[in-house]
């Protein structure tokens, strides 16, 4: 995009004369159209075939700071391009509180970041429409966050005028113009965050239409309509990077046995014929034991012969009457009169106390996790979802306290007072209140009266709601503010979130209308302490999930929710493989295309690798496991990478069931061995490290690699010549021929950027270092035949060169100081989760009573550990165990104590990789390993350092 500013007139009869500015687009849209598949395959996306009106599509997952990502691309299209006029779209008041309140927090930065750029940014009001004079004729780049109901009506009828939105009406404060008018002539791009709720309808869209945008962005996790697709950030992405909290789910059911019949309707179905999915009893005749199990069922069907016949059945007029699939109105009817609705039960343990039980659960997670992150400064929330406020506050009681309200204070206080919390009470006590009804509200709309009431967060009521938890979202972070725990009501969606809510609980009846995502969502965000600083420490954001169904049904349930999102699991597209990139023998990297992924997967379904829908099958499961999967032979060296691209697009989404949870402690009996002792005098030195890295050999790498590099060839106009047949079938494309018309040059006076800065910009190296190397090269004449195509190379190459010298280059002395035995070794709580990641060890072997693994390699390691008689002692490292290096922290895996044959004791730091050859590793791996490894040289005290499979291989090597 070139843009230029466009004054732009605004004259109309009896007014005053505006001057406005707008943003002005100078290309055409088959230039756009050619900018934006290169970005398409650039994120691997199926490259577009032709523009959806100039709407492009941000898909990223709820948490991962959609609202920074927009603002920051706000400010780098005026940065490179002069674009200064914005409107973002919210289709709420809580995502209308939660962007301005977002800008807000994030102005300081941005300015920094930006070289003290001015940027002005307003909530749209009626009350001030002199501000739209400002935005139009400002020339700084000016933001408008505007909710969508303030101007989705539009009546071009005089007579009706009066029922129009004032942003459609002439108005005196600017000069007899209509606001729209102003908006419009700017022609704004326009950002619409969470488009599936703002413009879903046709009065939506010509809403949209109305403001004249030069173009629209779309962000949202959950996009209905798919315009032009230009980023996608999946949940799996998310959840993997860790770019959001793990989940883990409690649930509170009941799975004993009641003495009165149980039945619970799980769904309806109308194929061939009218059938139904029951949750009963059912008597396993071989055991005699009475579970809950899942079974299909028909009109007329009895339930005591369908369970076996288990006697609480038989004779209460369990027979299926009628099973109704309208759509709103699903029930089964039973012969004894009673009607079940979709996931209502009949004859389940007292739902009052598992509700209850629920709150509890809620407050000790809660507790627990207040008792370490306070440490560290975080203060903890926990949000509970209801589907009536009643419940919460009751008009028709004296107290006005609700059942949940009265129940959560009476077991606040019962907990807050136990002694496992007495840190808190005592410690903390300045910020934890032990009055529990300091510390939770509900936060709702308010009728006339003052009175909270049910509503759905768009009406102006809500403006109520949103006070403290949107607007002084930083006043709810901070230690000062005693409220921690926060009711809502269960409709409220979209804009409903906080870094710090840490426990969800969903004490709602069977009809939910909210999804498990939307739940979930109010809490994903990573953490933040008292310093508004992001904590990153994965042991720190792990979201807790109270509900009110299994594990097993929840999983599953979400599971189907992203699925019906549009995300697939499991799924290889055509495009899964673009930009896959091997280094070939001279050095340089081939990057695959979107059409020879394509040929990739016709591959993988022509040999039945891969179903034509994408599912893997198990045939190239076996084949991997035998070693006998291969590709084409011109594909062969690209099968490692291809095998790996297969095995992440297969992933799931890892939801931790906390029943399993395990808490690991320290062995204090370990940690005061001689044998320990010893091992943490040999590894608590510190290091400072130097760079000095050798210019010379630098330089003359880099000019080598740039020598070699691929022809940069000329940027190609080529010309596709369509036959069109016209027929009462329509226009028929019935043959082309594309020619190469010749280079870019040959058409255009072109302009070339300058090289020098822009290489300086991506490597940070010397004005004059990047002359000597490019002028050495010999290359640069290629520079102006394709521009960017030749800084992108040289960029590259520049920056990989430079990786692997500053590492050779690095240098370590020991400095007067020494890691903290009780900062690394603390008696915080650590958490595992059985048969996941989490390794019952013995009393006399390791400092902790269990082993945390992060891979089955570290897991086999521990293992045989454990059941070797030479192994004395043996330690995971904690991840405060950091050594510093220039590509960041680095954490080794084990310290180990082996006794040898002769009796002498030998003391290492491992590191377990799947190999033990270095040169095998990724790049950032392998770097620190060899700075870790000069770290122990330089400390020089008995330790060795390995990096081994097995431990096998480390007694080999004592």
């Amino acid at each position: 995009m070139v843009p230029n500013r466009n004054k732009l007139d605004f004259d109309t009869e009896g007014v005053d004369y505006f001057i406005g500015h707008s943003n002005k687009l100078s290309i055409d849209d088959f230039t756009m159209l050619d900018n934006v598949q290169n970005i398409q395959e650039r994120n691997d996306i199926q490259m577009a075939k032709d523009l959806q009106k100039r709407n492009f599509t941000i898909e990223m997952e709820t948490g991962t700071g959609k609202t920074y990502v927009y603002t920051k691309t706000i400010l780098e299209l005026n940065k490179r391009y002069g674009f200064t006029k914005f409107i973002i779209v919210v289709p709420s008041i809580a995502i209308k509180e939660g962007v301005n309140s977002s800008l807000n927090a994030t102005k300081e930065h941005f300015i920094e970041k930006y070289d003290n750029v001015v940027y002005n940014y307003f909530v749209y009001d009626s009350n001030h429409l002199e501000r739209i004079r400002e935005f139009a004729t400002s020339t700084n780049i000016e933001i408008m966050i505007i909710n969508i109901d303030a101007f989705r009506k539009s009546f071009t009828d005089p007579s009706k005028e009066t029922k129009a939105n004032l942003i459609h009406r002439t108005s005196d404060k600017l000069n007899g113009n209509k606001p729209i008018d102003l908006i419009a002539g700017t022609n704004p791009i326009v950002i619409i965050d969470e488009p599936q709720s703002v413009d879903g309808t046709k009065k939506s869209k010509e809403a949209i239409a109305s403001l004249n945008p030069l173009c629209t962005l779309r962000y949202s996790a959950t996009h209905k309509e798919m315009y032009d697709l230009m980023y996608r950030l999946t949940p799996v992405d998310a959840y993997q990077e860790n770019l959001v909290k793990h989940i883990e789910v409690a649930s509170i059911t009941s799975n004993e046995a009641s003495t009165k019949p149980y039945v619970r309707l799980v769904s309806v179905s109308l194929k061939k014929v009218f059938t139904c999915r029951l949750e009963i009893y059912m008597n396993n005749k071989k055991t005699g034991i009475i579970d809950k199990k899942t079974i299909t069922a028909k009109t007329r069907d009895d339930l005591w012969e369908l369970s076996n016949e288990v006697d609480y059945y038989k004779d209460n007029g369990f027979i299926i009457d009628n099973i109704s699939c309208n759509p709103g109105d699903e029930y089964v009817d039973f012969s004894n009169g009673e009607r079940l609705y979709v996931g209502e039960i009949i004859g389940n343990v007292d739902e009052t106390a598992l509700k209850r039980a629920q709150i509890r659960q809620t407050i000790e997670m809660h507790l627990n996790k207040e008792t370490s992150y306070i440490k560290q400064g975080i203060k903890v929330l926990s949000l509970f979802f209801i589907d009536e406020v009643s419940k919460y506050r009751d008009y028709s009681r004296d107290d006005e306290k609700g059942d949940y309200q009265r129940w959560f204070e009476e077991e606040y206080t019962k907990l807050i007072n136990l002694p496992k919390y007495k840190v808190l009470r005592e410690k903390y006590g300045d910020y934890i209140s032990l009055d529990p009804t300091e510390v939770h509200d509900g936060y709702f709309a308010q009728d006339g009266k003052g009175r909270v009431k049910n509503s759905s967060g768009t009406t102006n009521d809500d403006e109520t709601t949103y006070q403290l938890i949107m607007k002084d979202k930083e006043r709810l972070l901070s230690f000062d503010e005693p409220i921690r725990f926060i009711f809502s009501h269960s409709a409220l969606k979209e804009g409903w979130d906080n870094p710090n809510v840490f426990q969800v609980c969903t004490l709602v009846e069977t009809k939910d209308t909210m999804t498990k995502r939307q739940k979930i969502g109010r809490g994903l965000r990573i953490c933040v302490n008292q310093n508004g600083e992001r904590v990153l420490d994965s042991k720190f954001n792990t979201l807790s999930v109270i509900a009110n169904e299994s594990y097993k049904d929840f999983a599953s349930t979400l599971q189907k929710e992203l699925e019906n999102d549009n995300f697939k699991f499991g799924i290889i597209e055509p495009i899964s493989f673009t930009g896959i990139a091997v280094k070939q023998y001279d050095g340089t990297l081939i990057e695959l295309s979107q059409k020879q992924s394509e040929e990739i997967y016709n591959y993988l379904v022509k040999n039945e690798y891969m179903t034509s829908k994408g599912k893997i099958t198990n045939k190239y499961h076996q084949d991997k496991h035998d070693d006998k999967f291969v590709l084409p032979e011109q594909y062969e060296s690209f099968t490692s990478k291809v095998m790996k691209r297969i095995d992440n697009l297969s992933r799931e989404i890892e939801i931790k069931d906390a029943s399993t949870k395990v808490p690991v402690k320290l062995n204090k009996e370990v940690q005061l061995s001689p044998e320990f002792v010893s091992l943490w005098n040999k590894i608590k030195q510190k290091t400072v490290y130097t760079i000095n890295m050798d210019m010379d050999k630098f330089k003359k790498e880099a000019v080598e690699q740039i020598q070699n590099m691929p022809r940069i060839r000329p940027d190609k106009i080529d010309a596709q010549i369509t036959n069109v047949d016209i027929t009462k079938q329509g226009v028929k494309d019935v043959g082309s021929q594309v020619r190469e018309l010749g280079a870019v040059y040959e058409f255009d006076t072109m302009t070339y950027p300058d090289f020098i800065r822009r290489l300086q910009d991506s490597t940070d190296l010397l004005r004059k270092t990047i002359i000597e190397i490019v002028s050495k090269s010999g290359r640069l004449k290629e520079f102006y035949e394709n521009p960017e195509e030749w800084i992108k190379q040289v960029s590259k190459i520049l920056l990989s060169v430079k990786k692997e010298n500053l590492t050779e280059g690095i240098k370590y002395k020991k400095v007067d100081d020494y890691y903290e035995q009780d900062f690394i070794f603390n008696d915080e709580e650590l958490y595992g989760y059985k048969d996941r990641n989490v390794l019952d060890v013995s009393s006399d072997k390791n400092i902790y009573d269990h082993v945390i693994y992060d891979s089955e390699i570290e897991r086999e390691f521990a293992i045989d550990a454990e059941n070797d008689d030479d192994v004395l002692l043996y330690a995971k490292l904690p991840s405060r165990f950091k050594i510093d290096t220039p590509i960041g922290n680095y954490n080794p895996d084990w310290a180990v104590v082996l006794n040898t044959f002769e009796g002498e004791k030998l003391y290492f730091v491992a590191e377990t990789k799947g190999t033990e050859n270095i040169n095998d590793l990724k790049g950032s791996e392998k770097k620190k390993i060899l700075c870790g490894r000069k770290h122990f040289e330089v400390i020089d005290t008995g330790i060795k350092y390995e990096v081994v499979k097995e431990l096998k291989t480390l007694k080999e090597r004592s």
